[in-house]
């Protein structure tokens, strides 16, 4: 990803358009069910563009970037993060266009999913049932229903308009003038209400030739991946983090009496697998690398520079692969930072430092205790940058180094051997050693954690970007 400043300056100009007309129920359904997932920020961007535009009107008059940041009291970074969270759950289009050195930007709003688009759309509901709890959950969705008028017994006897009306002659219907003058003139067009976008998984992100690699014609007929059926598995494949390989017995549980795939069915049985591979828990919608706006290095210079653009740039479940030198890390590994990830609220490259710092200190062995214990502290001490977590673990180093001694038993520390070790060059002052307990069936994991950092000291320029 580009750094926010090469696609965005305060003295570029924009200019609000809506995609029809915005109503009060909009409204309520963006601060009800999309703020949860795109915080309050966003929101607020959303109804400040929202109100540049003149009621009953559906373009603003040209403005800068200047202006929100007055108006809203942020940075540019923190307005740029926020329209791309709007960008990604389909609330903004961006368009941009370049004249010179002159840049100015269309921000097309987009109506919100109605409130049975949202809650029947398979991804945002479960985020959101996943992110507030089941009763709050249940509590917005009654803000939305009511019960069902009950027709029984009554006839309809509503009149037609030929019951009612008549016509004199036929040329009403032939008026050319009438004809023409209803027409919007160009570059015009009437208010209307648009239909909002659903939120869309690209299919490249799923690997549709090793699923039917695994599906033999006869078992499964191509003709039953439909657009519909596609998109539905996209969509699924990246809210449950299903591979292709896993998708396929989802896929064939699916399958009805015709032949065809049941995408209800394919919900449930993606549901149903995710839940039995992480103990009846559902997805959190996350983001997956270390925001831009919270990072401390855009062009690593130094060798320390390039270890933190590494961590700032990867994913954490990318980095216990990297730790585990290309394998699938252990699902044990996963759910102790996915529970640390969900209940302290801890940046991804802060997570990252916390992978790397504990597992340098118990042996190479993700403890789990151990692992949440920091993340608390760090969640209270309000750590959201990568270099933030490096400065408090060395300054914290002793009262962590107890909390690891504490976790061991007394035969334990009587019979590790001890050695003294230099610890990474991120985390010692100079001239600095540090005795840490050591495993001899742990050296191979220790220097590939080592080899690691220093391939991506050498070459760190690399890998920026490549996990976004």
């Amino acid at each position: 990803m580009k750094p926010y400043w090469s696609e965005i300056q305060p003295i570029d100009t924009f200019v609000v358009k809506m995609n029809g007309l915005l109503h009060q129920q909009d409204q309520k359904i963006v601060d009800c069910l999309y703020q949860p997932l795109i915080g309050p920020v966003s929101s607020a961007l959303y109804y400040t563009l929202w109100n540049r535009v003149q009621e009953n009107r559906l373009w603003s008059e040209t403005l800068n970037h200047y202006h929100l940041m007055n108006f809203l009291d942020l940075n540019l970074d923190e307005i740029y993060q926020a329209r791309l969270k709007l960008e990604g759950i389909g609330l903004l289009k961006t368009y941009v266009k370049t004249e010179a050195d002159n840049r100015s930007f269309l921000y097309e709003l987009q109506p919100p999913l109605s409130a049975e688009g949202f809650f029947t759309d398979g991804m945002l509901n479960i985020y959101l049932y996943q992110k507030i709890g089941k009763s709050q959950f249940l509590k917005l969705k009654r803000l939305f229903i009511d019960e069902k008028v009950d027709l029984s017994g009554y006839q309809e006897w509503t009149r037609s308009f030929q019951d009612v009306f008549s016509s004199l002659g036929s040329e009403a219907l032939t008026d050319q003038e009438a004809q023409l003058a209803s027409q919007p003139g160009e570059q015009q067009e009437f208010f209307h209400r648009s239909e909002p976008n659903l939120i869309k998984i690209g299919g490249e992100q799923f690997n549709f030739e090793v699923l039917f690699s695994g599906l033999s014609e006869i078992m499964v007929p191509r003709r039953v991946f439909t657009q519909e059926a596609k998109e539905a598995i996209s969509k699924l494949a990246f809210l449950y983090s299903i591979d292709a390989v896993n998708m396929k017995n989802i896929v064939l549980a699916s399958l009805d009496a015709d032949q065809t795939i049941d995408i209800e069915e394919l919900r449930k049985a993606a549901r149903d697998w995710y839940q039995l591979e992480h103990d009846n828990q559902l997805p959190q919608l996350v983001d997956r690398v270390q925001p831009v706006y919270a990072r401390n290095v855009m062009e690593p210079q130094t060798k320390e520079e390039q270890l933190i653009s590494y961590l700032e740039t990867i994913s954490p479940r990318q980095f216990l692969i990297d730790l585990a030198d290309g394998g699938e890390p252990a699902l044990s590994d996963l759910q102790a930072v996915e529970d640390v990830l969900f209940h302290q609220k801890l940046p991804p490259g802060v997570i990252n430092v916390l992978i790397h710092y504990v597992m340098l200190k118990t042996d190479m062995k993700l403890s789990k205790s151990y692992l949440a214990k920091i993340a608390s502290h760090w969640s209270r001490k309000k750590i959201k940058t990568v270099k933030e977590a490096m400065d408090l673990a060395k300054n914290e180093h002793r009262q962590y180094q107890e909390w690891a001694n504490d976790r061991k038993t007394p035969a334990q520390k009587r019979n590790k051997p001890i050695r003294t070790e230099r610890l990474p060059d991120w985390f010692i002052e100079p001239q600095a050693t540090e005795k840490v307990v050591f495993d001899e069936e742990q050296e191979e994991k220790r220097k590939r954690l080592e080899a690691i950092q220093q391939k991506y000291r050498q070459h760190g320029g690399d890998r920026n970007g490549a996990n976004q």
